[in-house]
């Protein structure tokens, strides 16, 4: 049985990120899962080739297969949402990553939570550091020889622990962002520090 959690439970604990630093939640480069849904099938996978593209309005690119049932999905819809896990949920990403939703419900396979997007119809994955809820600028030329989907983010989310006043913090180990090598390595993201500019 897929897990449901309620908007009220989740928002508690989560703020909206103004769109003009919706750029940040994908700056450092994270591996991101991308939810979609259509006509009553959703569908969940892995995307390590995902980032910001520009300011105002925001807009991110990511590479999406054919192949994938959320290739279909988010065609079908013009819009997705690009989660962004923890450390903790690495294993969760790789199995999603690693599975195809046509052979069954991911969500329900993995025990994957979920709560209702605002602005879009896809789901978004609970116990991630950030969502943004994006729908698809058409671009039929990149999409179908470079898999390479173009989208404004119409509404994106942090959890306060981790995002707040345009910057990440990385309160835990567990809840570091991931970074996606191949064969199931990964890198979590590391200590932040800042460089003043000399005059």
């Amino acid at each position: 049985m897929r897990s449901y959690l309620t908007p009220e439970t989740i928002m508690q604990n989560i703020q909206a990120v103004e769109l003009a630093k919706a750029y940040r939640l994908l700056n450092h480069g994270p591996t991101t899962i991308v939810t979609s849904a259509h006509a009553g099938a959703n569908n969940v996978m892995a995307a390590a080739w995902a980032m910001a593209l520009d300011f105002d309005p925001p807009k991110v690119l990511v590479v999406i297969d054919k192949s994938t049932l959320t290739r279909e999905l988010v065609e079908a819809s013009g819009e997705f949402a690009l989660n962004i896990p923890t450390r903790a949920q690495a294993e969760q990403t790789l199995a999603v990553g690693s599975r195809s939703g046509r052979d069954g419900d991911k969500f329900a396979a993995l025990d994957i939570a979920t709560f209702s997007s605002q602005k879009i119809g896809a789901p978004l994955m609970s116990g991630c550091l950030a969502w943004l809820e994006c729908k698809i600028i058409p671009e039929p030329h990149n999409q179908q020889r470079y898999d390479l989907f173009i989208a404004e983010v119409v509404a994106a989310w942090a959890d306060a622990a981790a995002f707040s006043d345009g910057r990440w913090h990385f309160p835990s180990e567990d809840q570091h962002s991931l970074h996606y090598l191949s064969g199931g390595a990964f890198f979590a993201t590391g200590e932040a520090f800042n460089v003043k500019l000399k005059p």
